[in-house]
């Protein structure tokens, strides 16, 4: 029986029998288990309702094992983390002990126990999704930055594939540049073309968090509004920054141009991407940033900031690459907005790219990286 082993960070809703996480997560993890007999899944539990953005894991054979999550921000904190790593290792290390294959979910707290985790089992095959800007010149917190010297040393990791996103120079052999997807070869249909004599809709998928920097989306249309643009911006998504938002909407009287519409299921955003013009996505720090992926596989055309892999995802005429300086932006922005043909050649283009990257592909790629892994341990 192959048993393959999750340690990740993401929160868990146990009901019943049935597991429950972030959708996109959990839609990633069904196409790993289809490949195995049980999973074992180390990760912290939620106790709270499932929401609209959760999804259950598909596979009939899970074993769950509780741990605890932790930071490392504030000195109250540590101390805590520091009387609760003991049990937490202990935990991992038995998921692992039990395990065929060992699946990592970078970068994080538990993923930093992981790491130094999977050094004891050198035999093991692994894989490792690191999920954040994997850039060796971004600034990053030293744990980011721990975790990525030991995933690329190939004397303490062995047997591992590391899974990365973008191609970076003076990357190890574990280091393999990847991607991620959303959607299948199915949904590669038509897009009707967007009209723009009516409004321009903007759109914003993801956390409300200040990493996230929705504010930044709500001041460009703002400024458009002011330049005489007849403009809305949609957002999707929850997060600690939502009273911050809606007392600044209330404040500039922006009640009309910018809602709120919380976390929907995935039929709810993908129309929402179906029916935009533009995907805004001001944010510090990402990986493969889905959103943008998904936003061009409908046309909608995405406004993002030049970290981690987006230039290669929007570079070239598919895209808008942000500065973080309003004059700059609004510039760039309303001269793409005046010109419909522009617009619907940088639509056309970034449709053409992102849908290479289907859910169909994706799982081809996970299957060769297992089979290899497998071949591996029996030539041993």
């Amino acid at each position: 029986m192959t048993k393959f082993a999750i340690i990740t960070h993401v929160p868990h809703i146990v009901d019943g029998k049935d597991y429950f996480a972030y959708g996109p997560y959990v839609r990633e993890i069904n196409v790993w288990t289809k490949y195995a007999d049980q999973i074992l899944i180390a990760a912290p539990k939620k106790r709270s309702e499932k929401s609209a953005i959760d999804s259950r894991y598909e596979h009939p054979d899970i074993e769950f094992c509780e741990i605890s999550s932790f930071d490392l921000l504030k000195p109250g904190a540590i101390i805590a983390a520091f009387f609760k790593i003991p049990l937490i290792s202990w935990k991992i290390f038995r998921t692992m002990q039990k395990a065929d294959h060992i699946h990592l979910r970078c970068p994080g707290n538990i993923g930093l126990l992981g790491v130094f985790l999977q050094i004891l089992f050198p035999g093991k095959p692994k894989t490792a999704k690191y999920a954040g800007n994997w850039d060796p010149n971004a600034k990053q917190p030293w744990s980011y930055r721990l975790q990525k010297w030991i995933l690329s040393n190939t004397f303490l990791t062995r047997k591992m594939q590391v899974l990365v996103y973008g191609n970076w120079p003076g990357s190890t052999k574990s280091i393999k540049p990847f991607f991620t997807a959303t959607y299948k070869e199915s949904d590669k249909t038509a897009v009707a073309p967007r009209v723009f004599s009516d409004t321009i809709k903007f759109l914003f998928v993801g956390t409300l968090s200040i990493g996230k920097r929705p504010l930044y989306a709500i001041q460009l249309i703002e400024r458009l509004q002011q330049s005489g643009y007849n403009v809305s911006l949609d957002f999707f998504g929850e997060g600690r920054e939502r009273k911050n938002l809606e007392d600044y909407i209330s404040s500039k009287n922006l009640e009309n141009a910018v809602r709120l519409h919380g976390n929907q299921n995935e039929e709810t955003v993908r129309n929402a991407y179906k029916n935009s013009h533009f995907l805004v996505l001001p944010s510090q720090s990402e990986g493969w940033p889905k959103v943008v992926a998904e936003a061009m596989f409908w046309g909608c055309i995405p406004i993002a900031t030049a970290v981690s892999c987006v230039p290669d995802m929007i570079g070239d005429g598919k895209g808008i690459i942000l500065k973080m300086d309003p004059d700059a932006d609004i510039a760039s922005i309303t001269a793409i907005m005046k010109n419909e043909t522009s617009c619907k050649e940088i639509s056309s283009l970034g449709m053409k790219w992102s849908r290479q990257y289907t859910l169909d592909v994706f799982e081809a790629e996970i299957r060769a990286l297992l089979t290899d892994s497998k071949t591996a341990e029996n030539g041993k």
